[in-house]
């Protein structure tokens, strides 16, 4: 059975995925292909484990702490007023987290980012590309190494 994310990864192994910002020790960290949230990144594990617990103590640690630090990169470079933090699975089981940064207004009602509709959520219009998603990975990168470089 084949996993996006796994196939994302190996993408970037290959040099073919344009949306990786930075590989970290224990995952990746990506721009999300839909901006509908701008700033919305995503922190793909580097093994493919479907639940948080399943993995080794040390590296379990390691990996949040280094989410901790790439969802504090993203408040900071897309200032944002919130983060909303999610580890979901059910769609591909394959340990990641949605990180989106958020900020007043940005809907219509108060809410969670999955009560946008998904045709809006996964509109052609929020497609990044080119010049916006070197952009949105640039502000990232300089956040990122503000926190992993000291």
């Amino acid at each position: 059975m084949s996993c996006m994310i796994c196939d994302r990864i190996q993408m970037h192994k290959d040099e073919i995925n344009p949306y990786v910002v930075r590989e970290l020790e224990t995952g990746f960290v990506v721009i999300g292909d839909h901006q509908r949230f701008k700033g919305y990144t995503l922190f793909l594990c580097k093994q493919h484990v479907t639940e948080l617990h399943l993995l080794e103590e040390n590296f379990k640690m390691t990996f949040l702490k280094e989410m901790s630090l790439v969802s504090e990169a993203c408040f900071k470079a897309f200032n944002a007023d919130k983060m909303n933090i999610e580890s979901l699975g059910n769609g591909e089981a394959h340990l990641h987290f949605h990180l989106f940064p958020r900020v007043d207004k940005d809907m219509p009602i108060r809410g969670p980012v999955w009560w946008t509709p998904k045709e809006e959520m996964y509109s052609e219009e929020f497609v990044v590309k080119d010049e916006e998603l070197e952009d949105l990975k640039q502000r990232l990168s300089v956040e990122l190494d503000k926190l992993f470089i000291k």
